[in-house]
């Protein structure tokens, strides 16, 4: 299964445009962004997960600028394929969230399979905006929180380490509608 998928920043400036590819070994969200949020950028994004919506692998790179690729394990052992070192500081983190899109909201959606009124906090690799880098470009493990508020449809997204709240609707496939204040969904 495969859903391309586009969004601009809530001002109606910049593209994010998004391939989502579904099959029963793995997952792949990849992207090209021309943003604004924090000044002007571009940036490519790869994410692979396995069969349990876990993420293994990750790409990012801003045009003319920084550029990461990490591994995980799946159990929350991460690893920087560019330095050939290992990343402790995020141990136990299963997801990704790659600032610069809303697709990586999925992942974890897809991941916990919440039921209806149920929550859960997670510890993310969080990949900050060109504007945010300070010294090496890597995530940083952050604590955020989904809630499902109805099933298959609407969820609540709690970014804990900046105390930002967000109700997300999704698409059939977890992909986020629209991210009040932040992104919305278009058609080109």
């Amino acid at each position: 299964m495969r859903k391309i998928v586009h969004w601009c920043d809530w001002d109606g400036n910049g593209l994010d445009h998004c391939s989502l590819f579904e099959s029963s070994e793995h997952s792949i969200l990849e992207g090209v962004v021309v943003g604004t949020r924090g000044g002007n950028y571009g940036a490519h994004y790869f994410v692979r997960t396995d069969d349990f919506f876990r993420t293994r692998e990750v790409r990012v790179e801003y045009v003319g600028g920084p550029r990461m690729h990490i591994e995980a394990d799946g159990k929350g052992h991460w690893h920087d394929l560019i330095r050939g070192e290992s990343i402790p500081s995020l141990a136990n983190c299963l997801d990704v969230d790659i600032g610069v899109t809303p697709a990586t909201n999925t992942l974890p959606i897809k991941r916990l399979k919440l039921q209806e009124q149920k929550s859960q906090d997670i510890l993310v690799a969080y990949v900050p905006l060109l504007a945010e880098i300070a010294g090496d470009f890597l995530p940083r493990a952050v604590q955020q929180r989904y809630s499902c508020l109805t099933l298959n449809q609407w969820y609540r997204y709690e970014g804990v380490f900046r105390g930002f709240t967000a109700e997300l609707e999704v698409d059939k496939h977890g992909l986020v509608l629209d991210y009040p204040e932040t992104f919305r969904r278009f058609l080109l």
